[in-house]
């Protein structure tokens, strides 16, 4: 899924800031919500816990799927003064990027707040998420091996 996906739909648009905010690391996130966001208690409908969630593979994409093991994940849900409603699930078990990213999920949803929110955190970290990408590829690019088999005679 590419950072740059339309964001003329509200659940695609959702999905990727919820993605952005899965992928960024805690202090990021906090640093880029405003001071009195992050002190304000938000109705918390569900604090911040871990759990374990079964991961499930699939060989070449498109086979059957197996149980691949279990990892932690910590899901955090809660309700700003105005109702709106935020989630977020990390993976890990940190309690204070659950939050965080739940208080962007709930400010990205109000009109108000959401073009500095998308302004101060999400394009860099789309931006980021790209370079680190793009720098992959030129690392898994650099060791390419292409093979042939050249046939002799009959």
């Amino acid at each position: 899924m590419s950072p740059k996906m339309s964001t003329s739909d509200p659940h695609a648009a959702r999905k990727r800031w919820m993605r952005l905010c899965a992928l960024a690391d805690t202090a990021v996130l906090e640093a880029a919500l405003p001071a009195d966001a992050l002190e304000a208690d938000a109705n918390r409908l569900r604090p911040p816990e871990t759990g374990m969630v079964m991961v499930q593979g699939r060989i070449g994409g498109g086979g059957a799927p197996f149980n691949l093991g279990e990892m932690p994940v910590t899901r955090c849900a809660l309700a700003l003064a105005d109702g709106t409603v935020g989630h977020a699930y990390v993976a890990g078990r940190d309690r204070r990027k659950a939050r965080a990213a739940a208080l962007v999920d709930a400010l990205m949803q109000r009109p108000e707040s959401a073009p500095e929110i998308e302004r101060m955190l999400l394009t860099p970290l789309a931006a980021a998420l790209a370079a680190k990408d793009a720098q992959e590829d030129r690392k898994t690019a650099a060791t390419r091996v292409d093979f042939f088999t050249m046939v002799r005679g009959d």
